[in-house]
């Protein structure tokens, strides 16, 4: 009994009861999009303005079907581009598939509005595409606008199909050999495989990377804002900086966060469903394409890489090169050097967050401090918009009750403080927390707890812990990390846009300002540099992806 005692204090002195620090550093975290979500919560009990009456009645019955319509078609498109080429590359052996297989992946560099404005001065009727046609085939030839619903969704959907495509290329590329053995030895054609089979069994993975698509379009601005297409984002901002009315604005947003709450919702059943749903076994043997099979398997891969990426590249190349004696001045130089410093205050500050975040559940896993967890994420799954006008007007209250306690005591307030670079970079936490605190949790789940335990018998406990035995061994996790949120930041428009103090204007803020003059060819200088940067994730997706069809 003695020495079960002693073993059981043992025992406790080297895992002692979880302190309630954790909980609080994980309730202070999530405190920030919550305050978000009750600053529109609130909006929705105030009495109508004169602004957002004519707002409901002449504006959001135009945006919400806007809304809905564009949602739908990029959706539907990117979800079958990306399924499509997944299931070639995986399936298939045709020329150029080990390129395509990873080349596919390319234009998720390019944001969509970047992609918008080079579809636009390209193609639009006095654009050097259609110009060049009229000259062969006469001034008669009319093509489809590229100002358009179908242009916007087909721009849309060539910048967001990677999302899909790069799930669902995992799940074609791991489906057990023995289901399409089954499927073959049933009589069953490839396509009747792909129909019964394939599709079924990777279900799951597509459903969550159109759910992802989904909420992409639904956040986007920059796009439909060059496309002059009218969305809820588009009409948070025109509230915003036309009518100057921030309760309309909100009001908006609120109607914003309920369409983006329906599409997480589907995205949560399909990764539930995901969680379920088992391929087992080995890969299975790509089929060898002969003739013209080989050489239409070439083509379709081939013309979505020339039309999202190789033709806007060499645009922007080229128009950049163009303008760059001009526009490459002290204005650009320090836009660049704004939107860094911008970009690494930002990582700096999530990946912190992050670790706190992680480091919390680690000390504390009970079902609060994981709740509270998921809850501080949350920020990812809001609009840009919706986080500017969310996070300014709480902003603005502190601003106003520490100016009133000032005069109070007779004193001054010195700044504002919804105009400053720390609401900005707040912003910026809320939005981008989820994608530092990916990689560093499950770097952090890595470490197994022998090792705290080991150190933990050395000394080494609290912060020093962390210091030297976790900190040490997440440097994989916290580069990663640290090179999404700063690209994340580089891209970044409408929280930029809306929040940034006074001649903070970034690259994609120059991207924003020079699309809205109709300066398509200027905008691509700022627009290739974050291009360049968007590379960076990619490169690291690349190397450190497993690619079981490699070669």
């Amino acid at each position: 009994m003695a020495l079960s005692t002693a073993a059981a204090a043992r025992e406790v002195r080297r895992h002692p009861r979880p302190d309630r620090g954790p909980l609080f550093v994980a309730a202070a975290i999530a405190a920030l999009p919550l305050t978000v979500l009750l600053a529109l919560a609130l909006s929705a009990t105030g009495a109508p303005t004169e602004d957002m009456r004519h707002l409901f009645e002449h504006v959001v019955p135009g945006v919400l079907l806007n809304t809905v319509v564009l949602v739908f078609g990029v959706t539907l498109l990117a979800g079958l581009l990306g399924t499509a080429l997944a299931w070639l590359v995986s399936t298939y052996d045709f020329p150029l598939r080990s390129l395509f297989a990873w080349a596919l992946l390319l234009p998720m560099a390019i944001p969509a509005y970047v992609l918008a404005f080079v579809a636009i001065a390209g193609l639009d009727f006095a654009g050097p595409v259609q110009t060049a046609l009229r000259g062969i085939f006469g001034p008669d030839l009319r093509l489809p606008p590229i100002r358009s619903t179908g242009g916007v969704i087909l721009v849309m959907s060539l910048a967001l199909y990677p999302y899909v495509y790069l799930l669902a290329r995992g799940a074609f590329a791991t489906q057990g050999r023995r289901a399409l053995e089954v499927a073959a030895s049933l009589g069953l054609t490839p396509r009747q495989s792909l129909l019964r089979v394939q599709l079924p069994m990777a279900r799951p993975w597509i459903a969550g990377g159109m759910a992802l698509v989904a909420m992409e379009t639904l956040a986007d601005f920059g796009t439909v804002a060059v496309f002059n297409y009218d969305t809820f984002t588009t009409a948070i901002w025109r509230a915003w900086s036309a009518l100057y009315s921030i309760e309309a604005a909100l009001q908006l947003a609120g109607l914003l966060v309920l369409l983006v709450a329906v599409a997480l919702a589907f995205e949560q059943r399909a990764q539930a469903a995901q969680r379920h749903t088992a391929l087992g076994g080995t890969a299975a043997p790509r089929l060898r394409l002969r003739g013209w099979r080989a050489a239409a398997a070439t083509a379709l891969p081939a013309s979505v890489l020339l039309s999202a990426l190789l033709l806007p590249g060499i645009a922007l190349l080229s128009w950049a090169a163009r303008h760059a004696a001009e526009d490459l001045d002290a204005d650009w130089w320090a836009a660049a050097g704004r939107s860094m410093a911008l970009g690494l205050m930002a990582a700096a500050l999530v990946c912190t967050l992050a670790i706190a975040l992680a480091y919390a559940v680690r000390v504390r896993s009970d079902p609060v401090t994981r709740g509270l967890a998921r809850i501080a994420t949350l920020g990812y799954a809001l609009p840009g918009a919706v986080l500017a006008v969310g996070v300014f007007v709480p902003m603005a209250g502190l601003n106003n009750l520490l100016e009133s306690a000032a005069r109070a005591v007779g004193g001054d307030w010195p700044g504002y403080l919804q105009g400053s670079v720390a609401v900005l970079l707040l912003a910026y936490a809320v939005r981008f927390l989820a994608v530092g605190h990916a990689p560093i949790e499950a770097n952090l789940g890595r470490i197994t707890p022998r090792i705290d335990d080991g150190a933990r018998l050395l000394g080494a406990t609290g912060f020093a812990l962390l210091r030297r035995v976790h900190l040490p061994l997440l440097r994989t996790g916290l580069l990663t990390a640290a090179v999404l949120v700063f690209v994340d930041v580089m891209k970044e428009m409408p929280i930029t846009l809306m929040t940034r103090p006074f001649g903070w204007d970034t690259l994609a803020i120059r991207v924003f300002e020079l699309t809205s003059e109709g300066e398509w060819t200027r905008a691509a200088l700022p627009a290739l540099a974050i291009v360049l940067v968007g590379l960076l994730p990619i490169a690291l997706l690349l190397r450190r992806a497993d690619r079981p069809d490699r070669g």
